[in-house]
């Protein structure tokens, strides 16, 4: 990234008051289960969104960002329900989220930068809400980041910035993640009632690696398909008479999908039942030290969103049999799907071998070279200077 202040000084004319970052994230297991009242295991990256800000007497909110190469100017009054679009609207929703909170903000001048891949399934969107939330925390006093309560009403807001306002009908565990993740550990997330924990995540001790594989498959979540899916969830939840599809024990599955209307409501319930279950069996492996366990339960979760959830593509698919070809304990997809990346747990020996055996992958169905990189569990938002 360049210096986000020192480009926000030569947007804007000033310095700013501060530095801000928010990681993005990516979850070992659980997907799609958030919105399902569920249990997922992210890890904030390494990779961050910074966000140079200052405080303004008035309304407005300016923004720049490196990535995009423009400024944009939103009144904050304008901002509501599908306004505005784009890009903006991931961080003018966080100001109108936290003012329908109770929160009094202003507006902004804000510089974006960011070393999240865009588009990646990696979180990108969250990582540029809770950076902005963040500063504006610092800016206006709010005490957002003091605890990890705190966080997670600032969490809270972000979540409702993206669904409302950005129009992408996500759940809480990216916004989660961002804000309460810490280095060397997993946050097993209940998304049920909002329970952490945090679980010790250092494959370097072990002599592994996890392996990111951004496929350059580009994914968005407000394109329909994911609402399409949460949807169905919510209809066989009320079909079977439960708030949630957590509600459904994993030894009561067959009996539930024999009530079920149809074979999709049918196969997106299986996904999210098992799923949760895999996610609790992940984290008793990680702390068994059973990558071998591990590794087996990111194959069948790749399975299950591949056939059950269908939100899998050739992409994806092809990233992971590649990197298990080459040695890997397990691979999945991470993320939302339709694209994005793919996770690998890899011996450290063999992690070379890995990437260059899902970019030959690539090569020889003629698809752009993929940026395969290995990540650790980072530290959650916070301010920088």
């Amino acid at each position: 990234m360049t210096s986000p202040a020192r480009t926000h000084r030569d947007v804007f004319g000033a310095d700013p008051a501060g530095v801000w970052s928010a990681p993005g994230r990516v979850n070992l297991i659980g997907e799609h289960t958030d919105y399902n009242g569920g249990l997922a295991l992210p890890i904030a990256l390494p990779q961050r969104t910074a966000a140079a800000c200052s405080a303004r007497g008035d309304d407005l909110l300016r923004i720049h960002s490196v990535q995009a190469g423009e400024t944009v100017e939103v009144a904050l009054g304008d901002v509501g329900p599908g306004s505005p679009h784009g890009w903006t609207a991931y961080a003018a929703g966080v100001l109108w989220a936290l003012r329908a909170d109770g929160c009094e903000v202003r507006g902004m001048d804000v510089t974006v930068d960011s070393a999240v891949p865009v588009g990646a399934g990696l979180s990108s969107s969250a990582a540029l809400e809770c950076a902005v939330g963040a500063a504006a925390s610092d800016l206006f006093g709010l005490g957002l980041l003091a605890d990890d309560a705190a966080r997670a009403r600032l969490a809270r807001a972000c979540v409702r910035a993206e669904n409302e306002v950005a129009g992408a009908a996500t759940g809480g565990m990216d916004q989660s993640a961002a804000l309460l993740c810490r280095t060397g550990s997993a946050l097993l997330l209940d998304c049920r009632d909002g329970a952490t924990e945090h679980v010790p995540f250092d494959l370097a001790a072990a002599g592994h690696v996890l392996l990111v594989t951004d496929t350059r498959a580009s994914h968005a979540l407000n394109d329909g398909q994911y609402e399409k899916r949460r949807r169905a969830c919510e209809q066989a939840a009320a079909e079977l008479g439960v708030a949630t599809l957590r509600e459904v024990p994993p030894g009561a599955l067959d009996e539930a999908l024999a009530r079920l209307s149809t074979d999709e409501l049918r196969q997106r319930t299986r996904h999210v039942v098992t799923e949760i279950a895999r996610v609790e069996a992940a984290v008793a492996a990680l702390r068994d030290g059973d990558l071998a366990e591990v590794g087996r339960l990111f194959r069948a979760s790749h399975a299950s969103l591949r056939d059950d959830y269908e939100v899998s593509c050739a992409e994806l698919d092809v990233a992971v049999e590649a990197a298990e070809g080459a040695g890997a304990l397990g691979a999945r997809m991470t993320g939302g799907g339709f694209g994005g990346s793919s996770i690998a747990l890899v011996p450290e020996d063999a992690a070379d071998d890995a990437a260059v055996a899902v970019r030959a992958a690539f090569a020889a169905r003629g698809w752009a070279e993929p940026q395969c990189f290995p990540v650790t569990a980072g530290p959650p938002a916070a301010r920088d200077i």
